[in-house]
């Protein structure tokens, strides 16, 4: 694979998380005095994709022995795409719980079959880029809807038929990335391998539970803190930017530093990031934060995804990272809600302190060296 047909792949992310999971906290400010929410609703709303994407994540696996990796991927960006433009049709919160529910089932799809085909191609190449690339794709899509969402102000029904288009141009540029990789043949997936790996799994979890706190109400904090609709849009675009540059940073160490050390300082970054708001709302200081957290919390996946590679036999990959997966998806399906909870009866900045407190604790358990497993596949490359 090479690089150009990892950035169309890149595409993948781009619509299943930057366009279908964190351009919904653009619009959280809108859609709650729109339609009279509680941040709690708010919240609510994130679980439901939250609870799409488990869904998603525990029928990838099933999905690939039937109709093989690159048709999974693929049709899931075209069910993203429409479960995005159909947000628009309808106020009525149980429909809005049912399509960002879709929405997140899709995504899930698109994030593991992209995610093992990005493997394969790390193997293949003996580099860390190709997966890198595509999750930092997630980018691609922040900084599109950091661009378009803002400047719509209250309008949020436009908003989402402009995702819904965005993510049917991603499907189409992403389709023949797609391909570029050999199959396994319809039928294998593999199994799940957890044990060998439980304290990177309980870090992913800890991770998925509260970093997407972070993402869902920064513009609602950003609102409380009155900022401009300039301020949002270049919080956003920074934010974005951050995470399409983050390979250049981090490929070579997710790649090359033995067991989880990239891992564990990678949420050691994001942690201190996502606190530094909570030490003054200063606009430089809430840059940095951006940054910091834009530049990191995409790398988790991604150094997540290469453990895997290099730990896990070939043939499990696809079984093992949709386990992971629907632990992810687990964390952050309860993390919006608990977090939108926590900051009614407090204040705005709880989800900082949440994401905070929770990524530092899983980076103290992947700091943690494991300890040899025999029935280990790999060495790391």
């Amino acid at each position: 694979m090479t690089a150009g047909q990892a950035t169309r792949l890149a595409f993948g992310t781009a619509s299943a998380l930057g366009l279908a999971r964190f351009a919904y906290g653009l619009l959280v400010p809108a859609m709650r005095d729109d339609l009279r929410w509680t941040l709690a609703d708010a919240g609510a709303i994130s679980t439901a994709n939250g609870l799409g994407y488990l869904l998603g994540a525990v029928i990838a696996a099933a999905s690939v022995r039937r109709w093989g990796t690159a048709a999974v991927f693929r049709w899931g960006m075209v069910v993203t795409a429409v479960a995005l433009g159909g947000t628009a049709a309808s106020d009525v919160f149980a429909v809005l719980l049912t399509l960002r529910a879709v929405a997140g089932a899709s995504g899930a799809v698109v994030f593991i079959a992209g995610g093992v085909i990005a493997a394969r191609a790390a193997a293949r190449t003996g580099s860390g880029k190709p997966i890198t690339i595509y999750f930092a794709g997630t980018g691609l899509g922040i900084i599109l809807s950091g661009a378009a969402i803002p400047g719509l102000a209250d309008h949020w029904r436009p908003a989402w038929v402009g995702l819904g288009v965005a993510a049917a141009l991603a499907a189409l540029i992403s389709w023949p990335a797609a391909g570029a990789e050999e199959e396994q043949p319809a039928g294998a997936a593999g199994w799940a391998r957890i044990g060998p790996l439980w304290r990177v799994a309980v870090a992913y979890f800890l991770f998925a539970a509260g970093y997407i706190a972070y993402i869902t109400f920064l513009s609602v904090y950003l609102a409380d803190k009155r900022a401009s609709v300039i301020q949002v849009t270049s919080t956003w675009t920074l934010l974005g930017i951050a995470v399409v540059a983050a390979p250049a940073l981090w490929s070579r160490p997710i790649a090359r530093w033995p067991g989880t050390r990239a891992l564990a300082l990678v949420l050691a970054l994001l942690a201190g990031g996502a606190a530094l708001p909570l030490l003054s709302p200063a606009p430089a200081v809430m840059i940095t934060s951006v940054l910091a957290y834009g530049a990191t919390f995409m790398m988790i996946p991604a150094a997540v995804t290469a453990h895997i590679r290099t730990a896990i036999a070939p043939a499990d990959w696809t079984a093992t990272l949709a386990a992971f997966t629907t632990l992810f998806a687990a964390g952050q399906t309860a993390g919006p809600l608990l977090a939108g909870t926590l900051a009614d009866h407090t204040s705005a900045a709880a989800p900082l302190a949440w994401t905070a407190t929770l990524c530092a604790i899983a980076a103290a358990l992947a700091a943690v060296p494991a300890r040899p497993d025999p029935e280990v596949s790999g060495a790391r490359s």
